[in-house]
């Protein structure tokens, strides 16, 4: 038979390179020659395309060796071609207004107008809509086109030093303002590149050193209002999400938390505490920490619409599921994930918010009610029933808020919440999730679970911590009514907070409980 990848795929240097991408880098090598070319002389053209071509070769092969996942996102390459060509094309704009600039004020020397070019914002929103690698290669490949565009090897240096500074000033933005302050460490770097080629310049006379001077000083300020415009045009069109954005969905003002506060306190306040953890397991193991937060802020929208149906919202010692049938209920605790995404769609949460909405359960089964159906029906019943729909997590992230969802929900069932008894819980939940093969489609390590496994624990260990009682008061003791209430819950076993009806149990659930691994098999939660 005819290999039909073949057709579409081309060997280089041991690679099979897809023609979509051989198309792309001669279509972007051609805008960038126009864009760059000063003259209509046919052999200085194809010297230049030639160059341009070989310039974003060497950007896929570093994307192929390092950035893999780009390949996959045929917007996000588009994305990158467009950075290149539109960072040339602004500087000829504002090297076009300088011209005329310098003209009208009388100025001599124009040659000094390049250093007021911001070709510099090309890698500082790179770093935002990409990451910091695919910023450095940026900064490469965009010093070399803007030294052939300007004909000055000077030029390729100062393009690279101030894209360098540009990319990492920002590399941690939080905030509009930060865009500012990066332009003027690019205007700091600009000054100080201007300086030292003066030194060894063979003009190095007043009428050009101030110019040149005044223009990188400034070239700090057209950066920051570039970048400040066009980062959210680009990630509305291309539906990138920067950390800025996120920093807008951590507003516990947003209208999803508000709503979730109101109507579903409990998963609300959970999913808070989640959040706590996942930043700070993200930290260590070094993903993106502001992600993270987000996700497990909204991993449990869907709550909203049935709220009373899950433990942490019920207020009553009555279980709604009790008038249920075992599979009736785990539709319904299944569903919160479709109706969470729904949500997302509404309020236009970002992609990657939405994909671990749809992960945070992979494909976890309701054990409770799967075990009931199992003791009610004569026919065993079908396991895909009582299954999430998943996927299983695809990402780190996606990893971390499975892992820290369950463990926050079984720690509610701890009575004395001793360091000791904390780890062991940590330990038991991951495990669990392990050998479910939950974490078998993600690439998080041994040493990335060691790592979440002591962060955890030091985190949870802080939250249930131990007051000394009042003196004078027994908040404990039970009165009247209430103590019989309490008498017919604590007939019932514990059992996790989440996902499951107040008046049950769920041993053995993956991911949810506390499983204790026994020689002979897995018993359940202890109450």
């Amino acid at each position: 038979m005819k290999n039909t990848k073949s057709d579409k795929s081309l060997k280089i240097f041991k690679c099979d390179i897809d023609s979509k991408i051989l198309y792309f880098i001669l279509t972007f090598s051609l805008l960038i020659s126009v864009a760059i070319v000063r003259s209509l002389d046919v052999s200085n053209f194809i010297g230049i395309f030639s160059i341009c071509i070989m310039a974003i070769s060497i950007l896929f092969m570093d994307i192929f060796r390092y950035k893999p996942s780009y390949l996959k996102q045929q917007k996000m390459l588009i994305l990158l071609g467009l950075m290149f060509f539109g960072t040339l094309v602004f500087g000829r704009f504002i090297e076009y207004i300088f011209i005329n600039f310098t003209r009208g004020f009388g100025l001599q020397e124009q040659k000094t107008i390049i250093y007021g070019l911001p070709v510099q914002a090309g890698a500082m929103l790179v770093v935002l809509l990409f990451d910091s690698h695919t910023a450095i290669i940026f900064s490469f490949i965009i010093s070399i086109l803007s030294g052939i565009w300007q004909n000055d090897a000077y030029y390729t240096f100062y393009v690279f030093a101030g894209s360098i500074i540009a990319a990492f000033s920002v590399i941690k933005c939080k905030k509009r303002s930060d865009l500012l302050k990066g332009g003027l460490y690019v205007s700091i770097a600009n000054v100080i590149s201007v300086l030292v080629f003066s030194m060894f310049s063979s003009n190095r006379t007043l009428e050009i050193i101030i110019p040149s001077l005044i223009f990188a000083l400034t070239s700090g300020i057209t950066i920051s209002a570039f970048t400040s415009i066009a980062l959210p045009v680009l990630e509305s069109v291309f539906k990138v999400t920067t950390n800025i954005t996120l920093l807008e969905y951590l507003d516990l003002n947003q209208p999803l938390m508000k709503s979730l506060m109101i109507n579903a306190p409990g998963t609300y306040h959970h999913s808070v505490i989640v959040g706590n953890l996942v930043e700070a397991a993200a930290e260590d193991i070094g993903v993106n920490p502001l992600l993270a937060r987000v996700s497990a802020y909204y991993h449990d929208i869907g709550k909203i619409k049935m709220p009373e149906y899950f433990i942490e919202n019920q207020s009553s010692s009555i279980s709604k599921h009790e008038k249920l049938t075992p599979h009736m209920s785990s539709m319904i605790l299944i569903s919160h994930v479709k109706e969470g995404l729904e949500l997302a769609d509404q309020h236009k949460l970002p992609e990657s918010v939405k994909d671990i909405i749809t992960q945070h359960h992979g494909t976890h089964i309701i054990t409770y009610f799967y075990q009931k159906a199992k003791e009610e029906q004569s026919d065993p019943p079908n396991e895909e029933d009582y299954r999430y729909p998943g996927p299983k997590p695809q990402n780190r992230i996606a990893a971390i808020v499975m892992i820290a969802d369950a463990i926050e929900a079984a720690s509610r069932v701890l009575k004395d919440s001793t360091p000791a008894r904390v780890s062991g819980l940590v330990e038991k939940i991951i495990n669990t999730v392990l050998i479910d093969g939950q974490l078998t489609e993600c690439e998080l390590t041994l040493k990335d679970i060691n790592k979440i496994k002591e962060r955890f624990t030091f985190i949870l260990t802080g939250i249930l911590h131990k007051r000394v009682e009042y003196p004078g008061f027994d908040f404990n003791k039970a009165t009247g009514t209430e103590g019989e209430k309490n008498k017919n819950i604590n007939r019932e076993p514990q059992q996790k907070e989440k996902d499951r009806p107040a008046t049950t149990n769920t041993p053995g659930e993956p991911g949810t409980n506390v499983i204790e691994f026994k020689k002979g098999g897995t018993s359940g939660q202890k109450g």
